[in-house]
């Protein structure tokens, strides 16, 4: 493995490329709340994109075409699963009736916070599977386990109000019964007291919690790099706020795409049940992630399902 990999210069390097680009986002480009429209959003995926492909490109002529195709590979893993984050975002905003100028501020703070929690998560996965590489059997189970339940799960909507972080958080903090022009805490009746945008960036960081548990160990099965799973993950974690708002509308009409995660989850689960014996090549994989994808999306705009078909 060269030595730039993972290297502290490395790490520098790209934690202050994050910060210098979520300081723009918010103290520049969002300074003032507004809905973000699809033009935008449009714009800003592409961007991310267009980031990520120039991150693959500098770890081809730094480390080679196999970190590069292990970062690709993670990156679109990660992509993929967090499609389901944008459907929980449009529960949650529905739920607490979310003025849509204020549902980015969410999503930077919610975001944001999902990029700390990650890091840790990754760092101590790094570490037990260093110290104990048979927890990667482990995690192969746990994603073979999730990838059955999305198959055979039914359509049951989550129910934000009954998160028990969302349950503790108004038990223990005190609240106002009103959104505050995009306040997450104001001082009412003398004391400090959260808004309802507190409890809704709650939720959000909660669930992002939950779907840690699968992408992480997803991501191990992809590499083993600290360094190439973190920059996965952050690449598709940035990109987020774009794709929620440029897929909000249509994002009912991937009828098959959770069929597809499933199948992807499944794989990846395989993959580390049989590191020891195959070592399946980074290019295969993407191959077989990006394969399957392609496939469910393909299926969901020529076959919609009859139901959503009448829907026309």
């Amino acid at each position: 493995m060269p030595e730039t990999i993972g290297s502290p210069t490395l790490w520098l390097c790209f934690t202050a490329f994050i910060v210098a680009m979520l300081a723009l986002d918010l103290g520049v480009l969002h300074r003032d709340a507004h809905e973000v429209g699809v033009r935008e959003a449009l714009g800003w995926s592409l961007v991310w994109i267009a980031l990520s492909l120039v991150f693959a490109a500098s770890l081809y002529f730094l480390a080679g075409p196999s970190y590069a195709l292990q970062f690709v590979t993670g990156y679109l893993i990660e992509k993929a699963l967090s499609v389901d984050n944008v459907f929980v975002f449009l529960v949650v905003f529905s739920f607490f009736k979310v003025p849509a100028k204020l549902q980015h501020r969410v999503l930077f703070w919610g975001i944001f916070g999902a990029l700390v929690m990650r890091a840790i998560f990754i760092m101590a996965g790094a570490a037990l599977i260093e110290r104990f590489e048979w927890i990667m059997y482990i995690f192969g189970a746990l994603l073979v386990f999730t990838g059955y339940k999305m198959l055979t799960a039914g359509k049951e909507e989550m129910q934000p109000d009954e998160l028990m972080a969302y349950r503790m958080f108004r038990r223990v903090v005190p609240s106002t019964d009103n959104y505050r022009d995009g306040h997450f805490f104001v001082h009412e009746d003398g004391r400090l007291k959260a808004t309802p945008l507190a409890a809704v960036l709650v939720v959000v960081e909660s669930s992002d919690l939950m779907f840690a548990v699968d992408s992480i160990p997803a991501i191990f099965a992809v590499t083993r790099d600290p360094f190439l799973v973190y920059t996965s993950n952050v690449f598709a974690i940035l990109g987020l706020r774009a794709m929620f708002f440029l897929l909000a509308g249509i994002i009912d009409k991937f009828a098959y795409l959770k069929t597809g995660l499933a199948l992807v989850l499944s794989y990846v689960g395989i993959k580390m049940l049989i590191i020891e014996y195959y070592h399946v090549p980074p290019g295969v994989s993407l191959a077989l992630v990006a394969g399957i994808l392609g496939v469910a999306i393909a299926l969901s705009l020529i076959l919609p399902p009859k139901d959503r078909a009448h829907d026309r």
